[in-house]
């Protein structure tokens, strides 16, 4: 027992310090993190452009209220909604925090409270967003949730249809479910929620708090889908490790939130604002979102070449990937630390890949190696 509280299932290892794909713990013992802090270092660990940022911008100056003119916040909302249908910006510290202003824009843009999301999905654990998490044991102990939420089962269009009515203000979803088992939308999903929402005139909000920023090969997953979403959400690789989130949301709901609606005291700040304009100068240039996709068809090829198909479904896009492996993977979790990977769990069956967007194909070489040993040998010896 320590000063902390116990809401972690913590690892019994300290990570003291990192460059790009390679980790070392207390011990001085080398890992290879395919965790990324769960998709947050984009750039992998130190990146030398962000630690420069940090650095500069430290010197000049770390925060100001939001009652003040932002010049770096305009020219961040501006690359962000660069080439795409989004209009407005809104920064904020945590995915939490961006899903809890997308259902408050969702509800005050509409006049109306009822907000359809999808089984298994994970939206973070405020009240607001807890209650969009279609999932009984993110709600279990904390009393009643906040109402007008319906789960429905992620890709049933028959569910999606008997389920819409004229209350509903918004549909919610991740294009791939990061938490709940790396599971993908697919296109007659996807077709069937944007026919809807344009028939009916309901917002289409997307999260993409785990799969923005270049972690599925493009901008943002829900530009490899027909979806087109009035509110998107975003956070984890915005920073690149620096805590920092936002919502981007198109011109027609801009008068929505006007002063006094919604605020954050160290939303958009100047530091986290500096290193994000850093993150997209670099991730949302085409060669390297090639460079991700060619990452990702690699790794899915090797891990193909070692994994017997009959025995693990390997599913997901760009470098967020899930390995279904049809039994607990929680002591496989263990096994792959002690080995010197660095994994998370994706629901109690899929082990999650989320190396760095820089990791390179030597560093996939060796995170195959690994798995093909605590996946396929030590089980076939056992």
């Amino acid at each position: 027992m320590n000063a902390l509280f116990n809401n972690y299932a913590r690892r019994p290892i300290s990570i003291i310090e990192g460059k790009g794909t390679i980790v070392k713990d207390s011990n001085g013992k080398r890992y290879l993190d395919f965790t990324s802090g769960i998709a947050v270092c984009a750039l992998g660990h130190s990146h030398p452009a962000l630690v420069e940022t940090i650095k500069e911008q430290s010197e000049k100056i770390w925060h100001t209220s939001n009652l003040f003119e932002s010049p770096g916040q305009v020219k961040l909302a501006e690359s962000l909604i660069q080439d795409n249908h989004l209009a407005h910006a809104l920064f904020c510290n945590s995915g939490a925090e961006a899903n809890e202003a997308a259902i408050k824009l969702a509800r005050k843009h509409t006049g109306k409270h009822h907000i359809i999301t999808f089984v298994n999905s994970f939206h973070g654990r405020t009240f607001g967003a807890m209650s969009a998490t279609g999932q009984e044991k993110i709600h279990q102990g904390f009393g009643p949730l906040v109402d007008k939420f319906t789960y429905l089962p992620f890709n049933d269009v028959e569910a999606l249809n008997n389920a819409i009515d004229d209350s509903v203000a918004a549909i919610m979803l991740e294009v791939i479910q990061g938490e709940g088992g790396v599971n993908g939308v697919t296109d007659e999903f996807a077709n069937a929620i944007q026919d809807i929402c344009d028939q009916k005139g309901i917002l289409l909000i997307i999260d993409e708090v785990q799969t923005g920023i270049g972690r599925t090969g493009t901008r943002f997953a829900f530009e490899q889908t027909p979806l087109k979403p009035n509110i998107v959400t975003m956070a984890k690789g915005l920073g690149g490790g620096f805590p920092i989130a936002g919502i981007l949301a198109t011109s027609e709901l801009y008068e929505t939130f006007g002063p006094g609606s919604h605020g954050t005291t160290f939303g958009g700040n100047p530091l986290g604002v500096a290193v994000a304009q850093t993150v997209i100068d670099l991730v949302f240039q085409q060669t390297f979102l090639d460079e991700v996709n060619e990452k990702s068809a690699y790794l899915v090829e090797k891990l193909s070449e070692v994994l017997p198909a009959d025995q693990f479904t390997i599913r997901g896009k760009g470098l967020l990937l899930g390995i279904d492996c049809g039994t607990e993977v929680a002591s496989l979790v263990a096994k792959a630390e002690e080995e010197g990977l660095l994994l998370v769990a994706a629901g109690p069956q899929v082990l999650r890949l989320l190396p760095p967007l820089t990791v390179t194909n030597e560093e996939i070489d060796e995170a195959v190696e690994i798995l093909n040993k605590i996946l396929v040998k030590e089980r076939a010896v056992s």
